[in-house]
């Protein structure tokens, strides 16, 4: 517990075994605050599952289809906080962000300042000289620009994929409609946005490695191009020219009516997971 919250730290994994044991072990040397964590594998080739299964104060799932980046957050949202977490930190299982920065992003949650905090590459300037390729830091500050102007916001970047929600905000955020692909990540921060919430940045230093997942340039175009229409598509619900159902809060019970429109949601089969066990 870290002032009486309950801090679980979610892990989406895919094929994650070279780099999972040792990004775990830092997670739970942060001085004692990681109640939990969660690790998901998204129906990887690899030893992932097992060797999740005998990690310490580690709740192991594994999917039996792969439902994509986006899918396997839904997975791991909705299991932190059906086990109790009042603070949920997702941290990428391949090392490439520090856990280090748990105590702060955890912080700033459990005294009430921010409800989102994003662990961000580009504050500190050093993204280049962690190892991102060039053309990945130009896309992403060309779609930063361009998605603060249509979401009215001044983010450093959007593309994080190291995150701390409070229980509060994920109850209400509609992430359920998302996309079950990559451009998850960006759904969700504008739903965040459209909910009136504050969205808090703190540096943090990336490290770029063999291990490290890294989506390849194709991929990269795609969630750009989705990352543009998500922006278009909440600057015209703003002005009402659209419907804004998508960026809506999840009723009060918590019980999201409208995800089932979502067309690429493989959700609405049931999800199927299997909990391991060493």
């Amino acid at each position: 517990m870290f002032r009486d919250k309950r801090v679980i730290v979610v892990m989406p994994a895919y094929n994650a075994a070279a780099t999972l044991r040792r990004t775990h072990e830092a997670v739970l040397s942060q001085e004692d605050i990681v109640d939990e964590v969660i690790v998901v594998d998204d129906a990887g080739s690899d030893d992932t599952a097992a060797i999740a299964a005998t990690l310490p104060k580690t709740v192991a799932v594994r999917h039996r289809l792969n439902l994509g980046y986006g899918g396997n957050q839904k997975t791991c949202y909705h299991l932190a906080l059906e086990r109790g977490a009042d603070i949920v930190i997702m941290v990428h299982p391949d090392f490439q962000y520090t856990p280090m920065l748990i105590p702060a992003m955890a912080s700033l949650i459990a005294n009430g300042v921010y409800e989102c905090v994003l662990g961000s590459r580009i504050l500190g300037g050093k993204a280049l000289a962690g190892g991102m390729p060039l053309w990945k830091y130009v896309a992403n500050r060309v779609l930063t620009w361009t998605e603060n102007l249509l979401l009215g916001a001044a983010l450093s970047e959007y593309h994080t994929g190291y995150r701390a929600f409070s229980r509060e905000l994920l109850e209400r955020v509609p992430f359920d409609r998302n996309s079950n692909d990559f451009v998850f990540d960006n759904q969700i921060l504008a739903q965040i946005h459209w909910l009136g919430y504050t969205i808090a940045e703190v540096t943090c230093p990336t490290k770029y490695f063999q291990e490290a997942s890294s989506i390849n340039f194709t991929r990269s175009c795609i969630y750009g191009f989705g990352c543009l229409a998500t922006g278009v598509h909440f600057r015209l619900a703003k002005w009402g020219l659209v419907d804004d159902r998508f960026f809506r809060p999840v009723v009060p019970e918590g019980r999201d009516v409208t995800a089932s429109s979502t067309k690429d949601d493989k959700r609405q089969v049931q999800v199927e997971v299997e909990t391991m066990r060493p």
